[in-house]
């Protein structure tokens, strides 16, 4: 029987990472904080930026981060994490990068699509990702379905899901929400980018009744409301209305955590709001600000598979968040760190 305890799903990624300058965003008509599937026009970008100096071949994909950060604060072999890539060198790099920091990759080889790739392009404190899914597209329920994945994921009591996959498979998030909910287990849902909300708002919206709990930042949560016709810019008005979903675990109250940045965390459930201030860190402490919001997801998902009280979590999240920007791309320090109250 496995010992794993938690299970996440999302799009690996080979992250290609580059500090750029402003024209360069400019000339593919991109924002400086923003994360996007890449178009036809974009495909240049990955062969032009492995020739820039600088550039750092980093295990990616929003997801991938979390389960990596959520295995650094848990014991060895407590994180699996499920995607899709090719047979490739790409593929190999992943593995390897994951197997040393103790993340147990579950897999589903592509013959015919190489691994995926995000290029994080870097302008000062901003980044802008550009993502080709390629092989990370075409997962299927089938994979979660064999019997050596599914004993993994009977055994665990915590489910993470990037928002990412809601542009891949749908199906595989309603597989294990639907056992989460029949086992009265935890599923976590983080909207990832603010473009899911509009651009797959059908997935999303089909997905949030097994949800007991939405992860997001302020940009993300407010392109909820804009893709759901709330009136209200207030960001906790918006949080209300997800909280008013049906919800296939009537056992569990569903929870909303969005973060904003350098400014407060927000708890919401039915009952309360409750605000979380984000320690300051100085500003010439700070190396990378990509993946800040995986860590902070990574801190607070293991909070919750260790048992620990939301408030808790949340304040773990900050923690690792701030530990990780200290870092070059989505990592932590080592030795590893402890987190203390």
């Amino acid at each position: 029987m496995s010992s794993f305890k938690l299970v996440c799903l999302g799009n690996p990624l080979l992250d290609i990472q580059v500090d750029v300058g402003k024209d360069y965003l400019e000339k593919y008509e991109l924002k400086d904080n923003d994360a996007i599937l890449a178009a036809e026009k974009h495909l240049p970008i990955y062969k032009e930026i492995l020739e820039m100096k600088g550039v750092k071949l980093v295990a990616g994909g929003a997801a991938q981060n979390t389960a990596r950060g959520a295995q650094y604060l848990l014991p060895e072999n407590s994180v699996a994490y499920f995607g899709s890539v090719g047979k490739d060198l790409y593929a190999e790099k992943l593995t390897e990068a994951n197997k040393s920091v103790g993340l147990t990759t579950r897999y589903m080889y592509q013959d015919d699509f190489a691994t995926g790739k995000c290029a994080a392009l870097i302008y000062k404190n901003n980044r802008s990702l550009v993502t080709d899914l390629a092989a990370a597209n075409h997962f299927k329920p089938s994979h979660l379905q064999k019997p050596e994945n599914w004993a993994v994921v009977e055994d665990a009591n915590v489910f993470y899901i990037g928002g990412f996959h809601l542009t891949v498979s749908p199906e595989a998030i309603e597989l294990l929400g639907k056992h989460a909910a029949d086992k009265n287990k935890i599923f976590i849902l983080n909207f990832s980018a603010p473009f899911i909300p509009i651009a797959f708002k059908d997935a999303l919206d089909k997905v949030l009744k097994y949800v007991d709990i939405v992860v997001c930042n302020e940009t993300e949560i407010a392109s909820y409301g804009e893709s759901h016709g709330i009136e209200s810019k207030d960001l906790d008005e918006i949080a209300k209305s997800i909280l008013s979903l049906p919800k296939a675990n009537t056992k569990r109250d569903r929870v909303v955590v969005f973060t904003q940045g350098t400014g407060p965390t927000h708890y919401l459930t039915a009952q309360s709001i409750k605000t979380y201030p984000v320690k300051k860190l100085e500003s010439d402490k700070i190396a990378d600000t990509n993946g800040a919001g995986d860590a902070f997801a990574a801190g607070f998902t293991a909070g919750l598979v260790e048992g620990k009280s939301i408030e808790e979590s949340i304040k773990i999240g900050q923690w690792l968040a701030s530990l990780s920007i200290q870092e070059v791309g989505p990592s932590y320090p080592f030795p590893k760190q402890t987190y203390s109250a």
